[in-house]
């Protein structure tokens, strides 16, 4: 028998034919699915992990969470594999959910599928994996991870299929682990591969739908989430004092620097009626809460003007919305806290990244590629670091650097680290 690996089952075709490939190359694979986030659930319900004997937990629920767990556990008996259920949704709700509801309510975009990949799925899911004495995990994810003679170290790296990677949602994971990972779709470039690989293996998900949207939000509509599960209607910034009570469940905690910025501006809130005005402070409209607009927005804003405006800016400190031409939505510079960094910097010194390697990696300027959100392209910069903040200038203006998503750093293909923009 081989290496034992556990492998993320979503119960979609990706995660599927990654467990078969991984048969193939004579592992002993064992699937997993972890149960993250069901609507009106039992708030009361304890964590459990549950093997194939699981079916009576799953009886009481019709909901996606448990389609994808049936789905799953459908496949591991196709494939003769051993299936767990591990029961994640207090941690989910801590790390994942609060946290999108207090970087909307802090007027910012959240980023919700890296933070689940950096406490759910690539830790949370390796420490069970430990736990059952397998020396891999592994996931359905278009990414790579490799030993890499140049750094001298393993690296996560773009996969084969650019216009499916997903590299940019894996930054902020532990370098420790990478060693540890398998990607068995890395090397395909077309998603019908997968499917005909499903299909050849008898696999009823085959024909079965990427999922497109946030895990816990229905149809895509953050507003009415964040209405229903953070109690919008009472919040200011006086309970963000008091450690965010007024979200529901909420363990979130703001660091020093949120809280003062809060007791400056008590009582100001991202719900309320607000004005919509120019850079220079002219007033164009009304705006109907904070949480309605994002960065580059253009539909919606309800404001006759001589020329198309795009919101640029959300103040939630004087509750505007700052707008201006679609020209003023572009710029080249860009700055980020929250960093973490996959590639050791003595590996950087060693490639010659550093110009000059007696220095330290903050007094120097590092020329790189970087992504502003998932679907953009990668553009060139120049990265320093400075008092853990990264400061990025761009080759060419970017348009709607928008705080609170990712920004990803690359050297060629390989994932350097990333921030969040602020």
């Amino acid at each position: 028998m081989g290496k034992k690996v556990l492998i993320g089952m979503s119960g979609g075709v990706d995660s599927s034919v990654s467990a078969i490939l991984l048969q193939k190359q004579g592992y002993e694979v064992i699937g997993a699915t972890m149960r993250l986030w069901e609507e009106n659930e039992n708030s009361d319900s304890k964590k459990i992990i549950a093997n194939n004997d699981c079916k009576e937990t799953l009886e009481n629920s019709e909901n996606k969470q448990n389609n994808a767990v049936k789905d799953a556990k459908k496949v591991c008996e196709k494939l003769g594999i051993k299936h767990y259920v591990i029961d994640l949704r207090e941690e989910f709700q801590k790390r994942v959910v609060d946290n999108f509801i207090c970087t909307y309510l802090c007027a910012k975009t959240p980023n919700p599928c890296v933070e689940c990949n950096k406490f759910m799925k690539f830790d949370a899911f390796y420490k069970f994996a430990k736990e059952l004495g397998c020396e891999y995990i592994a996931t359905g994810h278009y990414a790579k991870s490799f030993y890499s003679d140049k750094f001298k170290q393993y690296v996560l790296a773009k996969a084969d299929a650019i216009e499916k990677d997903q590299s940019y949602f894996l930054y902020g994971i532990n370098k420790e682990i990478i060693p540890y990972i398998i990607f068995p779709l890395a090397e395909f470039k077309d998603k019908s591969e997968i499917r005909k690989i499903a299909e050849e293996n008898g696999l009823e998900v085959a024909k079965k739908k990427d999922s497109q949207e946030i895990c816990f939000i229905q149809n895509n509509d953050y507003i009415s989430f964040l209405k229903q599960y953070s109690n919008i209607e009472k919040f200011s910034d006086e309970n963000l004092l008091a450690g965010t009570n007024n979200v529901k469940n909420s363990s979130y905690n703001y660091n020093d620097k949120e809280n003062n910025k809060a007791e400056n501006n008590k009582g100001k809130t991202t719900k309320g009626e607000g004005n919509i005005v120019l850079n220079n402070g002219e007033i164009v409209g009304k705006h109907t809460g904070l949480i309605n607009y994002t960065i580059g927005q253009r539909k919606g804003l309800g404001v006759s003007y001589k020329e198309p405006l795009y919101v640029l800016k959300l103040n939630k400190d004087k509750n505007e919305v700052i707008v201006g031409t679609e020209k003023e939505l572009y710029t080249d510079e860009l700055m980020a806290n929250e960093l973490n960094f996959l590639i050791d910097i003595d590996s950087l010194k060693n490639v010659s990244m550093l110009q000059n390697k007696e220095q330290n990696i903050e007094q120097q300027e590092i020329e790189i590629e970087a992504k502003i959100r998932y679907r953009s392209k990668p553009a060139k910069a120049t990265l320093k670091i400075e008092n853990d903040i990264a400061k990025l200038k761009f080759s060419e203006p970017q348009r709607a650097i928008t705080p609170g998503q990712s920004v990803v750093f690359y050297l060629n293909n390989i994932v350097l680290g990333g921030g969040k923009i602020i």
